[in-house]
């Protein structure tokens, strides 16, 4: 089972790094959970490949895992387009750069 991808680990780090910076922080809870939903699938493809028993729930969660992960890059990106972020650099647009207020 492969999981396919259209977001680089690189590309949700940057985006979840612009979140560290400014206030825009949605798109960066969609890209955490993507990455999560990839742990969970490499995790539970390792069980697959090192155990012969329980198959079908690591097979199970493997393939919700992977049917997740699809749902939520397709949110992402919609997202990312209707804050009309920059889909070539993945750039935050300026109108949503509100620096964070230090406490």
């Amino acid at each position: 089972m492969i999981l396919k991808t259209q977001f680089s680990d690189k590309q949700l780090s940057h985006i979840l790094d612009q979140s560290l910076i400014y206030q825009c922080a949605c798109p960066a809870q969609v890209a955490k959970h993507l990455i999560g939903l990839r742990d969970l699938f490499a995790y539970q493809q390792d069980c697959l490949n090192q155990t012969d028993t329980d198959v079908a729930v690591h097979q199970r969660i493997a393939s919700d895992a992977q049917r997740a992960h699809a749902a939520l890059e397709e949110c992402l990106h919609a997202v990312l387009v209707l804050e009309q972020w920059d889909m070539q650099t993945l750039q935050m647009p300026v109108s949503l750069q509100k620096p964070m207020r230090s406490i």
